[in-house]
């Protein structure tokens, strides 16, 4: 199979190769066709075989490179079938008179479909811009002005010549400046000029030549005169045909656009002799009246077209200021204005002696913000953030302002007296909360919001600036943060203290990380019927070297926000995978002994966490299943695929998946079945009621059953009384931990207690956990 497999593959390669050598194999069939040409040698067939195979190619071209739109490559196609019948039909219809009229049937609409085509390129590449198209006409009105003169007006002068021929003969050169229009439009507007792009000019190029030596014969009354006039025409077909063949054929219909349109010298080249024709064709070839009228029209057109250009060019410096402006003072994502716009507002209103009323500041930020964007990626995140800004535009007065500061961050600022500020503090909130969907799912946020007014004193205050106002919003949504989420809060002084605080223990986290401050305590998770230890959850403590003991009620949050939770939990899970290594080779604990370790939501959302915990279980000789790590309900709430997919590669390496603090968030059976969930965690809150409240009791009693249905394990954590654990073994709970047994300590009291009593027959069932 792999063999078989390996040729296709190479059959695939070779057939790659061909198809991207074609072009140039085509090219050099056309070069050796074009020299029997000029030889002599079967004329007709040479122009025939070429021709039919330009077209063919042009048709081939869109399915070869997977070309979408295909429309310009067969219109193309098509205008060369036209052009190629009337090339092999003039020289056989050609009239004693010099007219061709049945091949002129031909090619008229073959140069209509020519431009058709090369139009539907431009448009393709988004060439339609106004600097390339007066460009393009200032070029294609002196280059018409130049034919006309030395070619179309001659033309037509011929006499004893019937109207139509001498329609014909001015139509030409018409066609050729149309073309000249579109080929510098095409060349005007692209960054990217691929070789089926300098291909497909030098076709337009040649094609010039030849209809420039038809021109010449053409003044001198005749249509055709020699089979070598129609060599450019037959190297047309073959460059033409290679442009299609070649494979950066679908860049021509793909926009690759300047940057800026500048008159650099290229350009110039291009257009100062365009804009000079008319004038030197005054001086050297008009006479007539007729003459004068033409050089003096296109003159006329080129003057007006520069000062459309000269103005053109200040719109657009116009424009590019007032949109360079706009960036900078508004959001890419919402379209609302941004922290240095709002700033600006805000600095005005306080300087306004007119505003009788209060300014409110009202700072907005989405918890969980974070989460989503990390499990359902940044494209869910900029939804979810211009839903938000959408719903806030439609709570919001007129005379409010509102925009996007950061992230996550939304700032809200107007005038209004206390009760109607506190009244679209509620609103605000209200918003945030109706559930979003994401893709497939519907995520629910909240909505965290602090408040601070200015009164007319407050602004005439050195120390009162729209930055000052900001920062203590900022501080009091914060202060929300802390008391619970989801709501509002005014600012006062006193919060200051508190956000310093924090800022404090932010960076004291940052040198504890590399310090020797943290260290991991452990306490045991009891089997009621032997009164042993199964188990044991790593907790973690920090002792600062100037504050002592920090909770992790206090440093656990900050770290969250700071995202310094990654490296905190990391350590934890190595230290105590490495803990339970050496307790279980000096006989501490028995084969069936597992560690319980605390995972933080963002933790599963990074991309090499289950790696991370594989290599840890690796280096120190540990069994998956001797692990179990504790997850919120948040996670199987709020998660998205990414911690979904984290939890089924965590479950496939062995380790065993635990919902701590299970009953006081969302708890569900759908989301117990949902997840490769295998124990959940009774809440202490639950637990401390026992043998009080009879509500507290019928809570376990149905998380219990709810978990034997799907074969969970069940344990209870905070027991602190005997009266509690005879409840919990009453209700079916077979594991349990709490200060009955003792607190978290460190490892060599942890072996100093349990591990001479620890039952080490192995015989011991192990906990599903």
């Amino acid at each position: 199979m792999g063999r078989l497999s390996g040729l296709v593959g190479r059959a695939g390669a070779d057939t790659d190769r061909w198809r991207d050598r074609l072009w140039w194999i085509f090219a050099l069939v056309g070069v050796v066709a074009t020299g029997l040409y000029v030889a002599g040698v079967g004329v007709l067939i040479d122009f025939a075989l070429i021709g039919a195979g330009a077209i063919a190619a042009c048709f081939a071209s869109p399915s070869m490179h997977d070309i979408r739109p295909a429309r310009a490559w067969h219109t193309l196609g098509v205008a060369g079938a036209f052009m190629l019948t009337g090339a092999i039909l003039r020289p056989l219809v050609v009239t004693p008179h010099g007219t061709a009229l049945p091949a002129e049937a031909f090619t008229v609409p073959g140069y209509v479909l020519m431009i058709a085509a090369l139009a539907d390129f431009a448009y393709g590449r988004r060439a339609i811009d106004r600097h390339s198209v007066i460009d393009g006409l200032i070029v294609c009105v002196g280059a018409t002005t130049a034919f006309s003169l030395l070619f179309a007006v001659p033309a037509m002068s011929i006499p004893g010549r019937p109207p139509i021929v001498s329609v014909l003969a001015a139509l030409y050169p018409t066609f050729d400046a149309i073309l000249v229009l579109l080929v510098v439009m095409l060349a005007f507007s692209t960054a990217a000029r691929q070789p089926a792009f300098r291909l497909l000019l030098g076709m337009m190029v040649l094609i010039f030549i030849g209809d420039l030596a038809y021109a010449v014969i053409g003044n001198q009354g005749a249509f055709y005169k020699s089979p070598l006039l129609d060599i450019p025409f037959l190297l047309a077909f073959t460059v033409g045909g290679a442009s299609a063949l070649h494979p950066t054929a679908r860049e021509l219909v793909r926009a690759v656009p300047l940057p800026v349109q500048p008159w650099s010298l290229a350009r110039l080249a291009v257009i100062i002799p365009a804009v000079a024709a008319p004038f030197a064709l005054l001086l050297t070839v008009v006479e007539t009246p007729v003459e004068r009228f033409v050089v003096g029209l296109g003159g006329a057109v080129v003057v007006l077209l520069l000062i459309l250009r000269a103005v053109s060019a200040v719109q657009a410096n116009a424009e590019a200021q007032a949109r360079f402006e706009y960036q900078a003072t508004h959001d890419e994502l919402t379209g609302l204005p941004n922290r240095r716009r709002i700033t600006q507002i805000l600095t005005g209103m306080l300087a306004d002696p007119a505003g009788r009323d209060q300014v409110w500041v009202f700072y907005l930020d989405l918890d969980g913000f974070k989460f989503v964007n990390d499990s359902w990626g940044h494209p869910a995140g900029d939804d979810l953030i211009r839903e938000i800004g959408q719903r806030l535009r439609g709570i919001l007065p007129p005379e409010a302002t509102i925009a996007r500061i950061g992230g996550d961050e939304f700032v809200v600022v107007r005038r209004g007296t206390e009760a109607q500020a506190l009244e679209q503090a509620q609103q605000i909130v209200d918003c945030v909360e109706p559930p979003t969907r994401i893709g497939t799912a519907e995520v629910v946020i909240t909505g965290s919001m602090g408040i601070v007014p200015a009164t007319r004193e407050d602004a005439g205050q050195p120390e009162v600036t729209a930055d000052s106002l900001l920062r203590d919003a900022d501080t009091a949504m914060y202060r929300t943060k802390a008391d619970g989420r989801g709501t509002w809060t005014v600012f006062d002084a006193s919060m200051r203290q508190a956000v310093q605080e924090r800022l404090e223990i932010e960076g004291a986290l940052r040198a504890a990380l590399t310090g020797d401050e943290f260290h991991v305590l452990y306490q045991p998770i009891v089997d009621l019927e032997s009164g042993l230890p199964h188990g044991a959850e790593a907790l973690i403590r920090w002792e600062h070297p100037e504050k002592g003991v920090i909770g992790p009620n206090v440093f656990i949050p900050v770290a969250e926000e700071s995202r310094l939770i990654t490296g905190i939990g990391e350590f934890v899970l190595r230290a105590a995978v490495r803990q339970l290594a050496g307790w279980r080779e000096d006989g501490t604990v028995t084969d069936d002994f597992w560690m319980s370790i605390n995972v933080s939501p963002r933790q599963l959302t990074e991309p090499g966490f289950t790696a991370m915990v594989g290599g840890a279980l690796r280096a120190h000789g540990v069994p998956a299943r001797c692990v179990a790590l504790e997850i919120t309900e948040s996670v199987m709430v709020e998660g998205g695929d990414i911690s979904e997919g984290a939890l089924r590669d965590l479950r496939a390496l062995g380790v065993s998946i635990s919902v701590d603090d299970f009953g006081t968030g969302f708890s569900s059976l759908g989301y117990l079945r949902r997840h490769p969930v295998t124990s959940v965690k009774i809440d202490r809150s639950f637990v401390s009621g026992l043998g009080a409240s009879a509500s507290d009791e019928e809570i376990v009693r149905a998380v219990v059953a709810m978990s034997t249905a799907l074969g969970l394990t069940v344990v209870a954590e905070g027991v602190e009384t005997t009266e509690q654990r005879d409840v919990l073994g009453r209700l079916g709970v077979r594991l349990c931990q709490g200060w009955l047994w003792g607190r978290a300590v460190e490892a060599r009291a942890f072996a100093d207690k349990w591990g001479s009593h620890t039952d080490k027959r192995g015989s011991r069932e192990q906990a599903a956990v």
